[in-house]
């Protein structure tokens, strides 16, 4: 009976088997919505938004705002002078200039260095904040606090808390997607784009670009599993579905799980065809570097990420770096800033480019974060010498999304060593990019263990300055 249907016909089919789960999944989230105080909050956008959707890029490691974002003539008046300060390793040598130059860029006069040719003719459209300050000198904590706002593990990430406030603008796909590093996860792994205690239909969905084979897993039926069995299994899934839905209403894991079947039917149609970058123009491959050896793999990510806002999803987060090739450069920081920088320059000012051809920039917030910068001292010395891990003052920066273009917020001292005007937390910074995305950070909350939890924690301000009038 099954041998002749079509793949497309059995999705069809077995997704209306699935439609009373839809329909129990709404009445379940307006009840769930009733019960939980902190549910209200997902009548966002509280305002009107500047930015619809977002691309974070991470650069996972540290990358060093001293040979990057953050000019410090005095560091190289002083190069090679005693200077005492804490480190991470406690390994502190002599302050240290930037091996690279710098210099001014476009119409704005941006300083970026010499590391980075191609983000610094985008100068004109990047958002750079140079006095940013964390709370852990250690990756995994720092990884979770640029994710969630906290350094302990288990809270939300942003990409969930931005999904359960504004929800999803596409039926085909998940509203928050994780593009790894080929070099594996993240510090931490899949806990950093957790939904933490939000709902489970919130959290981010993993593409496996770190691995072969498809870029979701288990979306084809698995080899030598006929028709007749696969429909049976679904059919048997779906009573008990509905059992322990009827004995546990409202119950949002269940809610997620059914919602995962919606889609993954969706999926196995849509995402063949979105990842599919030989879709793409010869010129637009050429232009991200998809055929590089040291751009292709984050070059299709970041094209990738394009294809996926494109297509609705809400929130792309893209790792560059994973803890086997990573920014983290406590020795031979030459050596490894400028591979890090030969993978990560061209797709990231490609990005930005082509969303600015296409008309995207003006409604996506590209965010370029990194979890802390590196110290103006040495570790080590030679062509062995590093920077080690600092917390206290580091670059991120922004572009699109409402945001005043070609400029620097904040500032470091003379030595970049901690900020010297208009310290930008983490909380801050949060806060900021919600309030882009029409969210405020106080009012998006959800109800938990006796405390409306939010991203921002107790603390945040929006810095207004950064907005384009």
């Amino acid at each position: 009976m099954f041998s002749n249907w079509s793949r497309r016909r059995w999705l069809l089919d077995t997704g209306c088997g699935f439609g009373w789960l839809a329909v129990s999944s709404l009445v379940q989230r307006d009840a769930a919505k009733a019960a939980s105080p902190g549910r209200d909050a997902r009548l966002a956008p509280h305002f009107r938004p500047r930015a619809k959707r977002v691309i974070q890029v991470f650069c996972t490691g540290g990358m060093s705002h001293l040979d990057t974002f953050d000019f410090k003539p005095e560091l190289r008046k002083r190069d090679g002078k005693p200077f005492s300060m804490p480190t991470f390793f406690g390994q502190g040598g002599n302050l240290w200039a930037s091996p690279w130059e710098f210099r001014q860029r476009g119409e704005s006069g941006l300083w970026v260095s010499e590391l980075l040719p191609n983000l610094a003719k985008q100068a004109d459209k990047l958002t750079v904040i140079r006095s940013m300050v964390s709370k852990s000198a250690n990756h995994m904590p720092a990884v979770a606090q640029m994710n969630t706002g906290f350094v302990l593990t288990g809270f939300p990430s942003m990409g969930a808390w931005v999904n359960f406030g504004l929800g999803s603008e596409n039926e085909n796909l998940p509203s928050f997607v994780v593009l790894p590093d080929v070099n594996g996860l993240p510090w931490g792994g899949s806990v950093q784009w957790t939904n933490g205690f939000l709902p489970t239909q919130v959290q981010g969905t993993a593409f496996r670009t770190y691995a072969d084979g498809p870029p979701v897993a288990d979306l084809r039926r698995p080899d030598g599993v006929s028709d007749e069995a696969r429909v049976g299994a679904m059919t048997w899934l779906q009573q008990m579905n509905r059992k322990y839905a009827k004995a546990y209403p409202g119950d949002s894991a269940l809610e997620a799980r059914v919602r995962s079947y919606e889609v993954a039917a969706q999926m196995q149609l849509s995402v063949p065809e979105i990842t599919d970058l030989g879709q793409e123009s010869e010129a637009t491959r050429r232009l991200y570097g998809c055929e590089g050896e040291q751009t292709g793999e984050l070059a299709n990510r970041c094209l990738l990420a394009r294809r996926l806002i494109e297509n609705g999803v809400r929130f792309v987060q893209v790792y560059h770096g994973g803890p086997a090739k990573s920014w983290d450069a406590h020795g031979k920081l030459v050596e490894n800033h400028e591979k890090m920088a030969a993978g990560y320059d061209q797709p990231v000012a490609a990005l930005l480019q082509d969303l600015g051809n296409r008309g995207l920039l003006d409604d996506t917030l590209v965010m370029g974060v990194t979890e802390f910068g590196r110290t103006p001292v040495s570790q080590g010395a030679g062509k062995n010498a590093g920077r080690d891990h600092h917390p206290t003052c580091f670059t991120c920066w922004m572009a699109g999304g409402g945001l005043r273009p070609g400029i620097a917020y904040g500032a470091s001292d003379d030595l970049g060593y901690e900020p010297a005007e208009n310290p930008v937390t983490v909380y801050d910074f949060h806060a900021t990019a919600l309030h882009l995305l029409g969210l405020d950070h106080e009012r998006l909350t959800f109800y938990h263990n006796g405390i409306q939890r939010r991203l921002t924690d107790v603390h945040g301000h929006v810095v207004e300055e950064l907005f384009r009038s």
